[in-house]
């Protein structure tokens, strides 16, 4: 039986059949990215395999992004204590992010080799361990969660409303924390396949019941009982739910890339330990680069409210400006994980470039707008006259580095596609807690520029990353590495 299931495995993917046409225009090839295309993406026209597989990968970066936002837009009727629930549990749920983020390119990098190895066998294995490691994980971080909900609250210095109302919100994301996991995780399945709008589907999914149900299970609406900040961990966390149990029904399907059966779920230690090997260095990876804004914003906040809020709006501003370059990355990742494995460095090299051209020309015109339009751009966020100043400067200094970050951001995400996650995990190390860190304090304090100070850190910052990664990336040793 297994047997049978490996021949079915490995026919999958020729069984979608050859490429499509390279003459469809832009519009055709954007429906098709937004259908699902049955695109090979180890051969043709590289452009167009880049923007297949970026568009689905944008749009599912951007519902990720709306479960935050809808979650604070209905809490926030609430008052500021439930709000806060929201921000110190998420604050420590960062952590649980990064491992997920971690694990998520360890198994993305492994898939898209397989496939471009045409072992869909191989791959559905490596699917079968993520989703194995993502359970064992989650197992011990709910329990923690559930017995210690109150002490959690009580060291991030939450109020006596927030530990008397709030410990429900805890606790349910804690509990639930397996979807938050396994959502990551089964995502970056579907994106090393080339199935990126399986991907994206599954977060329409899992946001349109959380946007649904939020409302009704935080007020009441309805037979709907009130639950107040608890409702909005339940609707969340339901989402969620209902979109893995819709990612299983996908992979078990067995119309995709990738075709999982109950025999992939059993351990395969050695194809665990390479996850873990890979995911371990991208964990620390993701960390750094989040801790690296919490250090920048500690910063700024010695110089009081107004610059903590023009700093946040800018950077509100700039994270959603910058949904359609990670899309792009991603792509960029994929391409080179696939061509490597079907023994094309030179694709794979030739993808990135593009893919780095492509994001460099979104970026350039991005930053341009925002240097241009700056005042109505944040005037949108606040008409605050101490916050408005802020927040214009924040928003044009750094889209002075936006063309640099584009290169890095490609260079660094084509390393973890190749499974080299040392190498991005060591820039984050040296271009954002070396350097970008002490020089935004000594910018700020000693030196005496201020808020501008930290600015002027984080686009320097992005500067020195393209230029530390093109030069690594030229070199080509990313290349040489097997997994």
């Amino acid at each position: 039986m297994e047997a049978l299931d490996q021949a079915r495995d490995a026919a999958a993917p020729n069984a979608r059949g050859a490429e499509s046409g390279e003459g469809h225009g832009f519009w055709a090839t954007v429906r098709e990215a937004i259908r699902g295309s049955r695109h090979v993406y180890t051969e043709g026209p590289i452009g167009r395999a880049i923007v297949l597989l970026a568009i689905p990968m944008v749009l599912e970066m951007a519902m990720e992004s709306i479960f935050a936002v809808a979650d604070v837009f209905y809490v926030g009727r609430l008052g500021a204590d439930a709000v806060a629930t929201i921000g110190l549990t998420e604050s420590v749920l960062t952590l649980l992010y990064a491992v997920a983020m971690g694990l998520s390119i360890g198994g993305m990098a492994l898939v898209a080799r397989r496939i471009g190895e045409k072992d869909a066998h191989a791959a559905a294995i490596v699917a079968g361990q993520a989703i194995l490691l993502g359970v064992l994980i989650a197992l011990p971080v709910g329990l923690f969660g559930l017995l210690f909900a109150r002490q959690i609250l009580e060291a991030m210095g939450a109020s006596s409303w927030v530990l008397e109302n709030g410990l429900g919100y805890t606790r349910i994301m804690f509990a639930c924390n397996g979807c938050i996991l396994l959502l990551f995780l089964i995502n970056a399945i579907f994106r090393g396949a080339g199935d990126a709008a399986i991907s994206m589907r599954v977060l329409w999914l899992a946001n349109a019941i959380n946007l649904i149900l939020a409302p009704c299970l935080i007020f009441g609406l309805g037979p709907f009982p009130a639950l107040g900040v608890k409702g909005a961990a339940a609707a969340t966390s339901c989402g969620r739910g209902i979109g893995v149990l819709y990612q299983l029904y996908r992979l078990s399907r067995g119309d995709g890339r990738v075709t999982l059966r109950l025999h992939h779920l059993k351990p395969r230690w050695e194809t665990m330990r390479t996850m873990l090997r890979l995911s371990g260095s991208a964990v620390i990876q993701s960390l750094v680069g989040m801790s690296s804004w919490v250090f920048l914003v500690r910063i700024i906040s010695s110089f009081g409210s107004a610059a903590v809020a023009g700093w946040t709006i800018a950077m509100r501003i700039v994270l959603f400006a910058l949904l359609p370059s990670w899309g792009m990355s991603s792509a960029a990742a994929t391409m080179v994980g696939q061509s490597l494995g079907a023994h094309k460095p030179e694709r794979a090299e030739r993808a990135a470039v593009i893919a780095g051209i492509y994001n460099m020309l979104f970026l350039g015109a991005v930053g341009l707008c925002f240097f241009v339009l700056v005042e109505p751009i944040v005037g949108l966020f606040s008409r605050d006259p101490a916050v408005l100043p802020v927040a214009a400067r924040a928003l044009r200094t750094l889209a002075i580095g936006f063309p640099f970050y584009a290169w890095g951001m490609v260079f660094t995400q084509s390393f973890n596609g190749a499974g080299d996650t040392n190498t991005p995990t060591l820039l984050n190390v040296i271009v954002f807690w070396l350097f970008e860190i002490p020089l935004a304090w000594a910018l700020a304090r000693p030196l005496g520029y201020g808020p501008p100070g930290v600015f002027f850190a984080a686009a320097i910052a992005f500067c020195l990353l393209a230029l530390l990664s093109g030069v690594l990336f030229k070199r080509g040793q990313w290349k040489l590495r097997r997994v």
